[in-house]
């Protein structure tokens, strides 16, 4: 394999990568319906301009208005998905009453978040709740970090639906449960052949399994025993579906490695409260497990786990994907000239950007320290390194407010595509050997691997 620096090519609209789309993906799926905007109102329009500029580097679509008319105007026309509103805009606790008046009469509230420049007393507080207000900030406003805020309020930030994989021997019994799982919501998949389960739990990574107790090629409990050999499906909740009434023979199989023990025939609002209940829980503590504690991305270990899940499925379904290496350049003088609250603050906006330009099909992890990876599904060399470079371009627009002027940081890559010769670690490897390449390039540029 060798390795290049290459020009930047021609980058993607923007929006397309927001979308979660790539330029070269199917026209009928870039037609998408237009996001609503974010309307800023400050005191300080500049400084209200600066900042939607900022937040439209994370893809948003924000508007910045300078005067209560524009403000009118705008909302009767286009209906934000959100407003941060400055107390004091056109007049001293002027933008309370105005986000008030908007309010009014609304039968869906529009999410708002208030802003003041000094620290407010409990009465201003007291009153941006009564105007419908759902956070509130003070001090100086910052790209990053208001776009987290932004995401609470406006609940882009979405969840999959919990998965379920049922294996039971019996199809009819089997399609049963799914249809019953489905109608609240859940993704499933059924298996009838249990010997294919860790095959199985590879591939679709449930939040829970339903296990029939009695099966003719081995018993629940066994193909629990095997399932829980694996550290990766330990917290993986078990629930036995089973006609089996004997209590001790209940008790007996639920200290094989099972969570709990429903009989058939079942109530459809029993197992979906019970299969809800145990999945949410499991996925939250896994979530806390496999995910850094600072960015929210997955940790070193599963973001590995998860690259070698999916070269097992490129390559089985003959796919292309490609991995990546990023690090944010001049790290240590960022934490040395500006202090390690700094640094957090730019790792965090990084791991931001990441996830509002990727699609929701990739994978991105917090590597350790300052680098990250990213998994690319169905993704061919020469599209990553067009994405990356586009993200990498933005990012390095993006301003931090600092003293004696505001900071601006890089990043650079490495990327590379599985072939013949690569395995998931063998690809990790390749791809920071590239990122170190890039380094020693200059820095704030993206290498490729070739094949």
């Amino acid at each position: 394999m060798s390795q290049a620096v290459e020009p930047s090519p021609q980058c993607p609209d923007p929006h397309l990568s927001r979308s979660g789309l790539r330029k070269d993906d199917p026209l009928d799926q870039v037609l998408l319906p237009v996001r609503k905007p974010v309307y800023i109102l400050l005191q300080d329009h500049e400084r209200a301009q600066r900042l939607a500029q900022q937040l439209e580097f994370f893809g948003l679509v924000v508007q910045a208005l300078p005067s209560a008319a524009a403000f009118y105007a705008s909302i009767s026309e286009y209906p934000p998905s959100a407003i941060i509103m400055d107390v004091d805009f056109t007049g001293a606790g002027q933008g309370l009453l105005l986000a008030a008046r908007v309010q009014q009469g609304l039968a869906q509230p529009i999410p708002l978040l208030f802003f003041s420049h000094h620290e407010a007393d409990t009465p201003t507080r007291l009153a941006a709740v009564r105007a419908g207000g759902q956070d509130f900030l003070t001090g100086s406003l910052e790209a990053s970090s208001l776009l987290e805020k932004v995401e609470l309020l406006t609940n882009t930030a979405q969840h999959d639906p919990l998965r379920v994989l049922i294996i039971d021997d019996s199809r009819t019994q089997a399609l049963h449960t799914e249809r019953v799982l489905a109608s609240a919501g859940m993704v499933t998949r059924s298996l009838t052949d249990p010997i294919r389960t860790m095959a199985e739990l590879a591939d679709f990574q449930p939040d829970l399994i339903i296990l029939d107790l009695y099966m003719p090629a081995c018993t629940g409990p066994e193909l629990a025993k095997v399932i829980r050999h694996s550290d990766r499906y330990m917290s993986v909740p078990i629930i036995y579906l089973s006609a089996e009434d004997d209590l001790d023979k209940q008790l007996d199989a639920m200290s094989e490695g099972g969570d709990d023990f429903l009989t058939k025939p079942f109530r459809s609002r029993h197992l979906i409260t019970t299969v809800r209940n145990r999945a949410a829980r499991a996925r939250h503590l896994k979530a806390r497990m496999v995910r850094d504690s600072l960015t929210g991305l997955y940790n070193h270990t599963h973001i590995l786990q998860l690259l070698e899940d999916c070269s097992f499925r490129a390559r089985r379904e003959q796919q292309p994907l490609s991995f990546a290496m990023l690090d944010i350049d001049h790290f240590k003088k960022i934490n040395d000239r500006h202090g390690h609250p700094m640094g957090d603050r730019v790792i965090k906006s990084l791991a931001l950007f990441l996830k509002q330009r990727l699609r929701k099909t990739d994978f991105i992890g917090r590597y350790g320290g300052e680098e990250f990876a990213i998994v690319m599904p169905n993704t061919a060399l020469d599209a990553a390194h067009r994405v990356l470079d586009e993200i990498r371009r933005r990012f390095a627009e993006i301003l931090y407010p600092a003293q004696p002027r505001d900071l601006q940081c890089t990043f650079s890559a490495g990327v590379v595509q599985l072939d013949e010769g690569l395995d998931a670690l063998t690809m990790a490897s390749a791809a920071d050997e590239a990122l170190y390449r890039a380094k020693h390039a200059g820095r704030n540029c993206v290498v490729r691997v070739e094949p």
